[in-house]
């Protein structure tokens, strides 16, 4: 009868020491659980300041990209009014045809200058709008990275 008496304590420590050990583990597992959550949370509202401040700066650029189309419009409109005032002035048709040829030209290469400024400036702006969104990319991939690791 003796060892029924040891073997209840037994069971019973036997017993406890399970509990007391799954209660640590799923303390610590709520623990990890927790501040994975964080870390994702935090992941995500970084994404999201991201994207505000990529937004910012596509808007900026559009407003600048706005302002520079209509100074090179006005700018067009009013050379053309130049030349064709120019052109009505002419005294003989080859004089007309001289300068409608100069202004043509002229007109012409502008445009090719004014395309070539508004590629570089729209190449540069977007290279600058997606740096907060790539970095965020850069981050996701390393993040990726320490789960797989």
């Amino acid at each position: 009868m003796a060892t029924k008496t040891t073997a209840k304590p037994s069971a019973t420590k036997a017993a406890e020491d399970f509990i007391a050990d799954a209660q640590k583990t799923v303390s610590a597992q709520s623990e990890k659980l927790g501040a994975e959550f964080e870390k994702a949370s935090s992941f995500g509202q970084e994404t999201l300041d991201a994207l505000k401040a990529s937004g910012e700066i596509a808007a900026k650029a559009a407003e600048g990209f706005g302002a520079e189309m209509t100074e090179y419009s006005k700018k067009s409109f009013d050379e053309t009014v130049a030349a064709a005032k120019d052109m009505a002035a002419s005294k003989s048709v080859t004089e007309l045809f001289e300068k409608q040829t100069a202004f043509a030209t002229a007109a012409f290469e502008g445009f090719v200058a004014q395309a070539t400024k508004f590629n570089e400036t729209f190449a540069a702006s977007a290279k600058e709008a997606s740096a907060p969104v790539s970095a965020r990319f850069t981050a996701a991939t390393d993040m990726v990275k320490t789960y797989t690791a």
